[in-house]
């Protein structure tokens, strides 16, 4: 516990007892401290959701965005300055349904980002209606007769999108998931953790006990680059079928790497020419 008390703000979390989203403040904290990342490298983006109280619990230069839109506001700190860590944390309402343009987009442009998504089925700050990610026929507040949309996969759309490194975490696997953030974030390009985080208090189907029962860890035969082998395990799903580990991961050019006004330095360090603004006021004013 020494370890992460750096990082420990004096506000106390205020999700629920037993919310995944304190294992994965837990997660992040180790990771941060074993990574050293701290105000001088890394900032941290949040999105509108029970995910986006974490940034008021760790003491790292942070931004809490509208709801849907964690990714443009982190790809503009990206390009500011692509030296820093850049994480987004964001959950499968605000990331796949707002959001879910920004998301598709930015898996295809491969910017150096780290998204963590919080994916607990549900929209529980607002008190549990039905997500992108809820099952069919799933019963909720605003689907009181079952949800007759299919959930959206957020592996195989980010996949089929372009993301360069593409994997899922169990919150309860705490030293399983540290890890994990930290293989994302020395990815070099777009990296997407599908974070399976129960909301004990709204959806009691995706519990602690049915994916301790339910998960399993992709082994050394799985091959990371076989974009249709990690096509193929991203539609596992059911009993004893839910795998976790790394999915995808390929090198591609990062989005920012291709950028020359930054290819040398990165943009805050450009001293913005100094031009005499007259003759372009007279032509066009």
């Amino acid at each position: 516990m020494t370890q992460l008390t750096d990082l420990t703000t004096p506000c106390s979390p205020n999700w629920c007892p037993g919310c995944g989203n304190l294992a994965i403040w837990g997660a992040f904290k180790n990771a941060a401290v074993s990574e050293g990342w701290d105000n001088s490298n890394t900032v941290l983006v949040a999105g509108i959701g029970c995910h986006g109280h974490i940034v008021n619990f760790i003491r790292l230069t942070s931004f809490e965005g509208l709801h849907g839109r964690a990714i443009p506001v982190a790809s503009g700190i990206k390009l500011a300055n692509h030296k820093l860590n850049v994480f987004v944390f964001t959950g499968d309402g605000d990331c796949l349904a707002e959001g879910g343009n920004h998301f598709m987009h930015v898996c295809r442009r491969n910017i150096n980002l780290t998204v963590l998504l919080h994916d607990n089925a549900i929209y529980g700050l607002t008190t549990g209606q039905t997500s992108p990610t809820s099952p069919h026929g799933y019963k909720s507040k605003s689907t009181p007769e079952g949800n007759i949309d299919n959930p959206i996969n957020p592996l195989a759309l980010a996949i089929s999108a372009g993301a360069t490194f593409v994997a899922r975490g169990y919150a309860g696997d705490i030293a399983g998931l540290a890890k994990l953030i930290i293989s994302a974030n020395r990815h070099q390009g777009f990296a997407v953790l599908d974070i399976l985080q129960p909301c004990v208090t709204f959806n009691k189907e995706y519990s602690h006990t049915f994916y301790r029962d339910n998960v399993y860890q992709l082994d050394a035969g799985h091959d990371v680059k076989n974009k249709e082998a990690a096509f193929a395990k991203a539609l596992e799903w059911g009993e004893k079928k839910i795998p976790l580990g790394i999915f995808y991961q390929v090198e591609q050019p990062t989005y920012e790497s291709q950028i020359p006004q930054i290819a040398e330095k990165p943009l805050i360090d450009n001293s913005p020419e100094r031009k005499d603004l007259k003759e372009l006021f007279e032509k066009f004013v």
